[in-house]
């Protein structure tokens, strides 16, 4: 869909992200489109990595300059240095390109890091806006990762507020995140959007999806996203393991779709578990053979523990399990119910065992499971799409470009 532009001259936007390239980081790919569609030119600083490696394409009318994947912190503030100042040069050498190949009146920052302000401040030099894409709650995020708060918290305290502080208008994924932008970032109700992540209806379309991946087992649960330290799926391999080995439910498949720093680990726990034969790890897959997966499924599982980060962020595996009219089973989180309500089943925050329990509870009642995915669905149709989230993306554009006058 094409939107007529509200607007004559030109509006130039820089979009920079770093932890995953464009366009497979699916809400950064629907802003970047969405604005190419209202009449925006569009560029992206993204990082190289998971097949999308070239260092310039142009996709959908989005210009996307790729730099070198920085390494993934996982300890301690040399490792964060390292991947930051990585990142850094990256934007600086790359926005410089932009900047002489077609300019940009504002800087749209996706974090993490909180520190896309820097290359804000410089550019505010030749009049450029910032807008701060508020994707994680980095703070939250380092004492989810790191299990303490410590010095390195109060730094990323410090950056979150001085990010909030640079930008004029910021964009928030769900509510929580908006109170944080008000309470911590000190914004006025007025610049701060509510911009919820969310599929494309067109591409989430319920069907048969490929069979295969179903190993000829009773009920498949199907896993889609990163596979990481905060993930939580130790606890999701403890629930397969008392699901099977305890209370004897074999004709079971857990299917998972992704990537990240923890495959490996994750599939040495499987292993020790003997639970080899009741997973399926597919590696990342994308467009059609995600759905293809996602389609073939009865359950999605989203095994994220609750914390201070998860407890108020969406997950976009809740979203898509939805749209593919798939009942979740997820422990208690607050946003998770604010997605979910009634189209998921809530365990008892960070208890595999009660996880499991909720499985069960799904696998022995297949109407619960069609009306809990109806449902979801419908929830996705009546209030949570994209669709209905492109109104406040271009609202929060408008209001940046009120205030530059």
């Amino acid at each position: 869909m094409t939107i007529s532009p509200s607007f004559s001259s030109p509006r130039r936007i820089l979009i920079v992200v770093e932890n995953l390239p464009v366009p497979l980081d699916r809400r950064v790919w629907l802003e970047a489109t969405t604005l190419v569609n209202a009449g925006y030119t569009v560029s992206v600083i993204c990082p190289m990595g998971k097949g999308w490696d070239k260092a310039y394409e142009e996709i959908e009318g989005v210009h996307i300059y790729r730099h070198t994947e920085p390494p993934e912190a996982h300890a301690g503030a040399a490792a964060y240095g390292r991947e930051y100042w990585h990142a850094m040069r990256a934007w600086f050498r790359l926005a410089r390109v932009v900047w002489h190949e077609r300019g940009f009146d504002v800087i749209h920052g996706c974090n993490p890091p909180d520190l896309i302000f820097i290359l804000a401040w410089w550019y505010r030099l030749w009049g450029v806006s910032y807008l701060f894409d508020h994707h994680d709650v980095c703070p939250e995020l380092f004492e989810a990762k790191f299990e303490k708060k410590g010095l390195l918290y109060k730094v990323m305290l410090i950056w979150e507020r001085i990010t909030f502080a640079t930008a004029s208008v910021s964009i928030a994924t769900n509510e929580s995140f908006k109170a944080i932008a008000m309470r911590r970032g000190k914004m006025a109700d007025e610049d701060v959007f509510v911009v919820r992540s969310a599929p494309k209806l067109d591409n989430f379309v319920p069907g048969p999806g490929d069979v295969s991946y179903r190993r000829g087992a009773g009920t498949v649960m199907g896993y889609v996203g990163v596979i990481g330290q905060q993930e939580g799926m130790d606890l999701l391999v403890d629930a397969a393991d008392h699901l099977i080995n305890t209370l004897g439910k074999t004709d079971v498949h857990f299917v998972i779709v992704g990537f990240g720093p923890h495959l490996d680990i994750v599939q040495d726990d499987v292993k020790a578990h003997g639970l080899e034969s009741y997973f399926t790890f597919t590696g990342p897959l994308y467009g059609e053979d995600m759905l293809a997966v996602l389609n073939c499924i009865d359950i999605g599982v989203s095994p994220d523990p609750k914390n201070a980060m998860n407890d108020i962020s969406t997950m976009n595996k809740v979203m898509e399990y939805m749209t593919l009219e798939k009942p979740t089973v997820q422990f208690d989180l607050t946003e998770g119910r604010v997605s979910a309500q009634g189209a998921s089943l809530y365990a008892r925050a960070n208890d595999p065992i009660d996880f499991s329990r909720k499985i069960v509870t799904l696998m022995d009642d297949p109407e619960a499971r069609i009306r809990m995915g109806r449902e979801g669905r419908a929830r996705v149709l009546g209030a949570l799409s994209w669709a209905h989230s492109v109104p406040h993306l271009l609202a929060a554009y408008n209001r940046v470009f009120a205030k530059r006058g």
